[in-house]
């Protein structure tokens, strides 16, 4: 368990390094596509360029270091400052081969787990002592954690990917509404919890390869479940107490800006059901997505990077129809908010009784 829980902290550190240069680089390529018609990438810096070559370009080569910064942040958590470098350069390693994301994972893993081991058992003299940090370390690292990526794990891992990317470009119909009930139903189902994540790293690790569907359907059914939430009480208002009815006032605005995690007040009152009619709902939102070639070149950002996605039209049509299957559901499924406490504590509000049994008004 321990272990387990390591493996994700030092995980989470690195997606918190890659997120802001993925956000970053995907609103560089929106914005220049979107206004300079998408515009091609640069190739030639001694002749003139414009301002939306340049956007696009720097985005690109933001999105081309992914791997690397992933890898790095991940050697860091393990290792501290001489995992930096070790973990860089198996990011480049991984993105040069074609590993991608996850061989940048992998490669952040094993350079810190290697600087470590190094760090306990290399005895140096005392004059050397200072360079152990700054240079042995990382010196050892690279060599032998890059050795290991370019000849033992690189191209099976590359073979992976390749694969993955293959079989997702070659989906058709029925497999691609499979893909987007999956994707969708595990991005919804814990409202930002763990399994989000997984949905989460797989759909951001897919932009370096230019796959944009996953990433929609992730921004999706993230805000599929504040706005059927937030639709089922306008229909019915009484299927919600008071406290939860703030909550969800609350949660709308959350939702725009997709931030799930607004509805686990709600999902925490009426689990079972809560989470069900979300999941569905982003399910049927994740197959329309897919269906209707929807991307999203941006991993966050909600309503406000619509316009930069492919088909936007498309995204709010799935948008809208999975929160309103999921506002339907919660309708359908839940009972009305019990009322009694809140009558009884203003009875006992109204009158009470004090030790020699008179009542005072």
């Amino acid at each position: 368990m321990l272990k387990n829980l390591e493996l994700k902290k030092h995980a989470m550190t690195g997606i918190s390094y890659m997120i802001p240069l993925v956000v970053a680089s995907g609103l560089l390529i929106a914005i220049g596509n979107i206004a300079g018609g998408n515009p091609s990438l640069i190739g030639d810096y001694k002749k003139a360029y414009g301002l939306w070559e340049a956007a696009v370009t720097l985005g690109v080569y933001g999105m081309g270091l992914i791997p690397a910064v992933m890898a790095a942040a991940i050697a860091y958590s393990i290792a501290d400052r001489p995992g930096i470098a070790p973990g860089l350069l198996m990011g480049m390693i991984a993105n040069a081969m074609g590993a991608g994301f996850l061989g940048g994972m992998l490669g952040g893993y094993l350079a810190g787990w290697c600087v470590n081991f190094l760090k306990r058992h290399i005895k140096v003299p005392v004059w050397a002592q200072g360079l152990m940090p700054m240079m042995i370390v990382p010196l050892l690292a690279s060599l032998i954690v890059g050795f290991i990526m370019f000849f033992v794990i690189g191209r099976p891992i590359a073979s992976a990917s390749f694969a993955l990317r293959e079989m997702l470009d070659s989906m058709q119909g029925g497999s691609k509404a499979v893909f987007g009930a999956i994707m969708g139903a595990m991005a919804a189902f814990d409202f930002g919890g763990p399994v989000n994540k997984v949905a989460s790293l797989f759909a951001d690790g897919l932009l370096i390869d230019k796959i944009y569907g996953p990433e929609a359907i992730k921004i999706c059914a993230s805000m599929i479940p504040p706005f059927g939430v937030t639709l089922s009480w306008l229909i019915k208002k009484s299927r919600y107490s008071k406290s939860e009815a703030d909550n969800i006032k609350i949660a709308f605005p959350m939702g725009i800006c997709m931030i799930t995690e607004g509805v686990i007040p709600i999902a925490a009152v009426d689990p079972i059901r809560v989470i069900f009619s979300c999941s569905f709902g982003a399910a049927i939102g994740g197959i329309l997505i897919m269906l209707l070639d929807v991307g999203s070149p941006v991993p966050s950002g909600g309503m406000f990077i619509v316009p930069a996605m492919h088909n936007p039209l498309g995204f709010l049509i799935a948008l809208a129809v999975g929160s309103l299957v999921t506002a339907l559901l919660l309708v359908a499924l839940k009972k009305d908010a019990p009322q009694e406490q809140e009558i009884g504590l203003a009875e006992d509000l109204e009158e009470e009784v004090d030790l020699s049994g008179i009542i005072v008004k």
